[in-house]
């Protein structure tokens, strides 16, 4: 059986030229239809090359802006978890500054009133933070009051202990006030040596004798605003 040659396909330049150009547009990231569609003129057999390129040209445009959509989503999910996470951390401090309030009682006074559990990261900030105001403020006395701490037990009585020392080392005299007749039996049961710490009944008390600490030998006559 003879088989006739079939004649070879005659193709212009310019359509190769066409193909070529579309393929360097997409490899740079080009994806107008308006540059990467190719306009098919003549049904021959590089029609279905041209068609095909096409179809390629727009899912993989379509690809892209998927992708790029995608990214943009992330990219505000991302900014607004970071805006989150600084709302939490503001309100972090905010709790952190409510739970722990230090207050000027007077000229030169100031106090520390502590609710709840004292761990010993609370034990910390309360230091640090205390020991910033007393060299902000000059302060020259310092009341830590401890009626709203319901239980004292060895470590929490040893972080009230280094917080007066930590105190006295800026020369702030130190009074621990509030202590309750059933925490200072607890404080007796379980050993706690607070014989070198100033201890009061009550901030009323403590706030006398600050008076009598600032209205020592050299002092003024009074406490004053």
């Amino acid at each position: 059986m003879s088989h006739t040659p079939s004649a070879p396909l005659s193709i212009a330049p310019e359509r190769v030229g066409r193909i070529i150009d579309v393929l360097s547009l997409i490899s740079v990231g080009e994806f107008s239809s308006e540059r990467t569609t190719i306009d098919i003129r003549d049904q021959d057999e590089l029609a279905a090359l041209e068609e095909t390129l096409n179809i390629f040209v727009r899912e993989l445009a379509s690809t892209r802006r998927e992708h790029e959509e995608a990214l943009t989503r992330l990219a505000t999910s991302h900014r607004e978890l970071e805006e989150k996470l600084a709302t939490i951390d503001r309100q972090r401090d905010a709790i952190r500054d409510l739970s722990t309030p230090i207050i000027e009682l007077w000229d030169d006074v100031l106090t520390l009133p502590i609710v709840g559990v004292v761990d010993t990261q609370r034990a910390m900030e309360m230091t640090e933070r205390l020991l910033r105001r007393v060299v902000q403020g000059k302060a020259r006395c310092v009341i830590i009051d401890i009626t709203g701490v319901e239980v004292v037990d060895t470590m929490t009585a040893n972080h009230f202990i280094k917080m007066v020392g930590s105190a006295r080392l800026l020369g702030a005299y130190c009074v621990v006030t509030g202590i309750s007749p059933v925490i200072a039996q607890t404080l007796v049961q379980i050993g706690v040596d607070l014989r070198e710490v100033r201890t009061l009944g009550s901030l009323k008390e403590g706030l006398r004798d600050c008076f009598l600490h600032l209205n020592g030998p050299g002092a003024s006559a009074g406490p004053h605003r």
